[in-house]
């Protein structure tokens, strides 16, 4: 592909996002598997400029004065520093490259910017400022801008299997540039873009050694305290990144009923359940029974605090959507109560950096009185530090921790509400 064409590629691309709400990645791969002509390398330099327009989308809009996949990525070459008549040579109505610049789009190259608003320089909705400001005070725009990187590729080795040691040196061999995690006592990391998409094919991930997990979400399930021979629910369990986890912190003793109303979702646990040699994990979609000593609820929200690995998230949340999640977070948290035993513990957890997703939600439901706030307590017996954020809740960012935004709340069932509880 000629530098046009691929120019044209990307702005297809981006025209796409704006009218799906399929994940990126997803979308990639699709466009890329019914365009053969197009080799790795033109693969990879289009894909690198959407996701680049993608964490800068306001800025490049902004400078241009359009949302187009043609207006951004315009943008996007601008602040890769060419000048406006290096855009506009690319812009040459080659065969598959876009059309020659309009009068409108060539004044709108030349014209010198103005002061960038802190929303566009910090890549949110104007919407959400207040609640961004609620969240981190004066250290909004370093939040932001950390937010804007791009995201390192965590692992969780599951210790059912092996070692974090012997799984790091089997990468090491393997040709990857990989390191303990600060925190997580089973977590490696690599680089961002550091041949990530190889590991899915190393006998470590077909074998069940390893499994795709970032950091927070590591510390999020250890922060459950989790023990062998309770009996837990992970009652919104998805593709069961944290249930598999539970299982390794469980020492494969005790019982995880893995609930979800998505079959499709529980399939895919499954198969990584037999992957990872998890023999206590139960997926159903069926209403759970009894009484649980843990009740985990990784809900669903904004992913906001995924904005470095699904940077097209910021653009597709909108205040109703978020009232939405919100109806849907309170729910699954009452939910969720009616299975914890008496002292038992109700974890709920979010990959949202809102307060409205999170503290508030968790303050509103701990109000009835049945269960009081747990603060997170860090295992010693994990031999690393602890990280940032732990107080009453759990609240990691890039910037403080160096994952994705996370938040843990960690609830108990006050024992005199066992007539309450499910029979």
């Amino acid at each position: 592909m000629t530098p046009s064409a691929r120019l044209q590629s990307a702005i297809d691309i981006l025209d796409a996002i704006a009218a799906t709400a399929q994940p990126v990645d997803r979308l990639l791969r699709d466009w890329f598997r019914t365009r053969r002509y197009a080799g790795s390398k033109d693969r990879a330099a289009v894909s690198e400029l959407v996701y680049a327009v993608l964490r800068h989308r306001s800025a490049c809009a902004w400078r241009v004065g359009g949302g187009s996949g043609r207006s951004l990525v315009m943008g996007a070459l601008l602040a890769e520093g060419r000048a406006p008549e290096a855009v506009a040579a690319l812009f040459d109505g080659s065969a598959y490259g876009p059309s020659p610049l309009t009068a409108q789009e060539a004044h709108a190259l030349a014209s010198p910017s103005g002061d960038m608003p802190t929303a566009v320089r910090g890549e949110y909705p104007p919407f959400l400022e207040a609640e961004l400001e609620r969240a981190f005070g004066k250290a909004l725009m370093d939040e932001m801008l950390a937010l804007q990187e791009r995201a390192p590729v965590d692992l969780r080795v599951n210790a059912l299997k092996a070692a974090r040691v012997a799984v790091e040196a089997e990468l090491r061999q393997a040709g990857f540039a990989v390191s303990p995690a600060p925190y997580a006592p089973f977590g490696l990391r690599l680089a961002p873009g550091a041949g990530s998409a190889r590991l899915s094919t190393l006998a470590a991930y077909t074998e069940g050694r390893f499994e795709f997990q970032d950091e927070a979400a590591q510390l999020a399930a250890l922060l459950c305290g989790a023990q062998p021979g309770q009996r837990v629910l992970d009652l919104a369990a998805g593709a069961g990144g944290k249930t598999l986890a539970l299982a390794a912190q469980m020492r494969n003793r005790g019982e995880i009923v893995a609930h979800d109303i998505a079959a499709e979702r529980l399939q895919a646990l499954e198969a990584r359940t037999r992957r990872a040699g998890a023999t206590i994990i139960h997926p159903t979609t069926a209403e759970p029974q009894g009484r649980f000593d843990l009740v985990l609820i990784d809900s669903p929200c904004s992913g906001s605090g995924t904005w470095r690995r699904q940077p097209e998230l910021r653009w597709r949340t909108t205040p109703e959507r978020l009232a939405e999640l919100q109806g849907l977070q309170r729910r699954l948290l009452e939910k969720g109560a009616r299975f914890v035993a008496p002292g038992g513990r109700l974890v709920y957890a979010t990959c949202s950096i809102l307060p409205s997703e999170n503290e508030d939600i968790v303050s509103a439901f701990t109000a009835h009185g049945e269960f009081e706030v747990l603060p997170p307590v860090w295992p010693q017996a994990v031999g690393t530090a602890p990280p940032p954020g732990i107080g009453a809740f759990f609240k990691a960012s890039p910037r403080t921790a160096g994952t994705d935004g996370f938040f843990t709340a960690v609830l108990q069932r006050r024992r005199w509400t066992e007539s309450n509880a499910v029979a």
